[in-house]
């Protein structure tokens, strides 16, 4: 007779204590899968950072010491943010739990977009630690998120838990614009360049906070990276294209009234156009109204999901080709369909230096170079002074260049000590206008006229009104440079492009 159910379950129960729970002969206990976490993934990242000497070019400043994060990616490569290892002498990577520093290198770095990408000098690194996956898609607003990093505070990996609070498509760097996500966990000096994580998958890459705020951050997403990732493949960076003309909204009335629209009619208004060497088939008070196919509205927005609107210039990197975009535009009441030239970076006169050092030149007791956005930060507060004085460092700091090729050069540092500064004002600051009435157009430009010049004395005029103009005897300056060069231990009187310039063949 059977055993009741009951008893066999009992009885099997008890077998299973004592230890001699059986198996059917076919089964086999299963291996675990190995689990790959994020952890595995984020690293620190160590930089010995060296900043350009505005006013010393022919030097650097002294070492700082910095730290942020990175994330193993595809290709046995780790991304970083840009500001993390722009100007970086020395790169250092640690695993997340290991005590060794493998050296580094930048690959690439696109300081508008904050991004970087670093190789080891060691790939065995990568045998046991994988690449993290990115999101093909945007987050949800509310989505729960998770920010690894290695924040100030301590040295083990960090880990913090919000939300995302916002998505938006907003300026970031050197007039460069992109998605920007904002979360709510917490983000603090040192997360740069670490992972913001939804589920298993990166969402984006932590680079700044909202400063004088709690729990502000901010996330670039993997939309941004990829496209960052896509533009190095051919082994150099180019850059997002944009659009730099002035826009402003559709939204008042008599606007509206004034440029004879009918109710139907949304989109956005060109106000002033971008000066630029391209032709711009845009003129004033065109309205755009699509990107593409997609409509603009009244605010410059499209529709960019089910609950996001985003500005239309987040379409350009989406249906650029060739560097143009199709716009469609309403003038005097006719609609026209344009091809729209986009291109990266936005043309200053004052350049920021981006990465690089600033070119320079010594000739005498003078140190000549171009003017740049550190440049002019670095002498901040004199800038008052200069709107007085029509200093071009104040008057066309936001324009762009008005011929190809022009730069403004500036007098970096005061005199170098030698007589024949004897009884001028110091020059530093002031923005060369001409030498013995040649125009000067840019810093190579100088070099040049310096080098062929055969006049007995140099006449040195510059751009603002309150200056004075300098004469000096040429064949001292030359005969005086070495010296000068050797009394303050500058290496080399120039940089390497200028001393191209100025050891090349005189112009007949």
């Amino acid at each position: 007779m059977s055993p009741s159910r009951p008893a066999f379950l009992l009885r099997l129960l008890l077998t299973c204590a004592l230890g001699s729970c059986p198996l059917p002969a076919h089964a086999e206990t299963p291996s675990p899968e190995p689990t790959l976490r994020v952890e595995d993934s984020v690293v620190k990242v160590f930089s010995t950072i060296r900043q350009p000497d505005t006013s010393k070019p022919w030097t650097k400043q002294s070492p700082q010491e910095a730290t942020g994060t990175g994330v193993i990616i595809e290709g046995h490569r780790i991304l970083t943010n840009a500001h993390v290892v722009l100007y970086a002498s020395q790169v250092q990577v640690q695993a997340n739990q290991a005590g060794d520093k493998i050296s580094a290198t930048v690959e690439f770095a696109a300081p508008g977009i904050d991004l970087a990408v670093l190789k080891l000098d060691d790939d065995s690194f990568f045998d046991t630690r994988p690449p993290l996956k990115r999101a093909n898609l945007l987050p949800e607003v509310k989505d729960a998120v998770m920010a690894y990093g290695f924040p100030t505070g301590g040295t083990s990996l960090s880990i913090t838990k919000g939300i995302v609070s916002r998505i938006e498509f907003t300026g970031y760097n050197h007039h460069v614009a992109g998605l920007r996500i904002q979360i709510d966990a917490a983000i603090n000096p040192g997360n740069s360049g670490g992972p913001a994580v939804v589920g298993e998958k990166m969402i984006g890459l932590a680079f700044s906070t909202l400063g004088g705020t709690q729990n502000i951050g901010y996330i670039i997403p993997c939309e941004e990276i990829e496209l960052f990732l896509k533009d190095i493949e051919d082994g150099r960076y180019d850059g997002k294209p944009a659009m730099y003309d002035q826009l402003q909204t559709l939204e008042n009335p008599a606007l509206r009234t004034f440029l004879n629209l009918g109710p139907s009619v949304q989109g956005i208004v060109v106000h002033e156009l971008f000066q630029s060497t391209r032709p711009n088939p845009l003129q004033e008070w065109d309205v755009i109204t699509r990107i593409g196919d997609t409509p603009i509205d009244d605010q410059g927005m499209v529709k960019a999901g089910p609950n996001l609107r985003l500005r239309f210039q987040y379409l350009i990197q989406k249906v650029a080709r060739q560097g143009m975009v199709p716009l469609t535009v309403v003038r005097k009441g006719k609609e026209l369909n344009v091809q729209m030239p986009v291109a990266p970076g936005y043309p200053r006169l004052i350049p920021d230096l981006q990465g690089s050092y600033p070119s320079y030149f010594v000739y005498g007791p003078l140190v000549f170079s171009s003017a740049t956005t550190q440049f002019v930060g670095a002498n901040n507060q004199k800038m008052g002074a200069f709107i007085y004085s029509g200093n071009p460092l104040v008057t066309r700091f936001s324009q762009g260049p008005a011929f190809q090729d022009e730069e403004l050069v500036v007098v970096a540092s005061p005199f170098l000590p030698h007589k024949l500064a004897k009884g001028y004002s110091n020059p530093v600051t002031e923005v060369v206008k001409s030498v013995n009435g040649v125009p000067i157009r840019n810093l190579r430009h100088l070099v040049q006229v310096l080098r062929d010049m055969k006049e007995e004395f140099l006449v040195l005029a510059f751009a603002q009104t309150d200056g004075e103009s300098m004469i000096f005897p040429r064949k001292e300056m030359l005969a005086t440079t070495e010296e000068i060069l050797t009394d303050n231990g500058i290496r080399s009187q120039g940089s390497p492009d200028t001393l191209a310039v100025w050891t090349g063949t005189p112009a007949k």
